[in-house]
């Protein structure tokens, strides 16, 4: 008895499509989690620039704010809300002047893919894909910049109990943080703020 899949036109197509010329990889929605942070600057003293840096008080590593971006939740907010989770401070996305490929709202079908210098985007500066341990999938996390709201003292709310937050010179901060990756992602942020 001849497979009824075997004389039908798409299964034949299948069987000669080229394969795609460029380096793919496919993770499903099981195998990847999201994150979402941002780069938390104090801007009252341009002059004097801060920014907020945790300390897990397990490990004592110092890192910038992130965590998991929940369902259904845009990688903005998601960004804002890890920020004020784990540090207690308000904040708001600082609208960037930035590189990006992103294609403005209004730009035709055809405009080519390539960086163009933008004003104004609250978009992700950096992006980061890291390779889970143990097999246990991949993790690719957003990275924004954000700006301290209000006042530091008088309006910051509790933060997570495993978190301890401080806002240090720019300068120091580059010593203090643990991971060379952080490091470079304050280098980008500051010359980003320089641009805007």
């Amino acid at each position: 008895h001849k497979s009824h899949l075997s004389s039908h036109p798409t299964h034949r197509l299948h069987t000669i499509m080229a394969a795609s010329t460029l380096q793919t990889k496919t993770i499903s929605s099981e195998k990847f989690v999201e994150s979402c942070g941002a780069i938390l600057f104090d801007l009252a003293n341009l002059s004097d620039i801060k920014v907020c840096l945790i300390q897990h008080k397990a490990s004592g590593e110092w890192l910038f704010a992130k965590g998991r971006r929940n369902q259904n939740e845009s990688r903005k907010d998601a960004a804002i809300r890890e920020v004020m989770e784990e540090t207690g401070f308000r904040c708001r996305l600082l609208p960037l002047t930035m590189a990006t490929r992103a294609t403005p709202a209004d730009a035709h079908a055809d405009v080519p893919d390539k960086a163009q210098v933008c004003e104004n985007l609250a978009e992700p500066f950096m992006c980061q894909i890291r390779t889970l341990k143990g097999g246990k999938g991949t993790k690719i996390i957003w990275w924004f910049i954000a700006a301290l709201e209000g006042d530091m003292g008088r309006d910051k709310l509790p933060g997570e109990d495993n978190w301890l937050p401080t806002f240090e010179p720019w300068r120091s901060a580059l010593n203090t943080l643990t991971f060379q990756n952080d490091r470079e992602l304050l280098q980008k942020a500051l010359s980003l703020l320089q641009m805007t």
